[in-house]
């Protein structure tokens, strides 16, 4: 439960485009890894060291010493984005089939596939660019089914919740965007 209510707020921190979205972020990551790799989603339990790192670098390029934001919020170019697609299809396909013949795992080309789309949604959120979101539906798309197979209700419930978050965060940062580009804050 503590690891949803975390998260959750993590998640919304990153809608509003918040910088304490990484702090949460880490506590909510390893509270969900304990809890992931004790139902068999190992890809998942192992995702979240991986946010854990992203958080810390992130942070790092969200924020200045003052506090003032440094990124702009951008789009990635279409080259990035085919190579990101391709990247995250290998992922699934190479990390699943370890997974399928080497653990116990759940679900292991799904769970690879949550791993792999959460990377690149991942990297594009540390980055600011606009295209994480498109990501992260996906990834809350697969999730909820996923958890909700493995009886982790309440965690499909917030995955649910994220999924609405996510179209929140979208708008709010398209609409931000032109706003930072031109130097004027956005609320």
């Amino acid at each position: 439960m503590a690891a949803n209510g975390v998260t959750a707020l993590s998640i919304w921190l990153a809608a509003r485009n918040s910088a304490h979205t990484w702090t949460t972020g880490i506590v909510g990551c390893v509270l969900f890894g304990i809890l992931f790799y004790g139902n068999q989603l190992y890809a998942d339990a192992s995702l979240q060291m991986f946010f854990i790192v992203t958080s810390v670098i992130g942070w790092r390029q969200w924020r200045r010493r003052t506090g003032e934001v440094v990124r702009p919020i951008t789009r990635a170019a279409l080259p990035v984005q085919v190579g990101m697609a391709v990247a995250a299809v290998v992922v699934t396909v190479a990390y699943g089939g370890l997974l399928y013949r080497f653990t116990d795992a759940y679900m292991p080309f799904v769970d690879a596939g949550v791993l792999a789309m959460s990377v690149v949604a991942q990297c594009l959120l540390m980055q600011r660019k606009l295209e994480t979101w498109p990501w992260w539906l996906a990834v809350n798309t697969v999730s909820v089914p996923l958890f909700a197979s493995r009886g982790l209700w309440l965690t499909a419930a917030i995955y649910g919740a994220y999924w609405c978050n996510v179209w929140y965060g979208w708008w709010r940062w398209r609409r931000q965007a032109p706003a930072e580009a031109a130097g004027q804050a956005v609320a």
